[in-house]
């Protein structure tokens, strides 16, 4: 992405792309990248969840049996 960007900028220098094209397309890039990132923060999210919820099961089964926790 860093070189695709980079030869954006090198386009818009040399005179080979408008400005104002190249504009957009950056901000079509970004809005990507923030979507992209907020996929991963919802898949990390959700892999915590399932973690924790397992976690509960383990504690709370041990409860049942009187073990650690009660």
């Amino acid at each position: 992405m860093k070189s695709r960007l980079q030869a954006l900028a090198d386009m818009v220098e040399e005179g080979q792309m408008d400005r104002a094209d190249a504009a957009v397309i950056g901000q079509i890039w970004g809005t990507y990248i923030r979507a992209v990132g907020m996929e991963l923060r919802v898949k990390e999210f959700e892999e915590m969840a399932r973690e924790v919820e397992e976690l509960r099961e383990i504690v709370e089964a041990n409860r049942e049996r009187g073990g650690y926790g009660t």
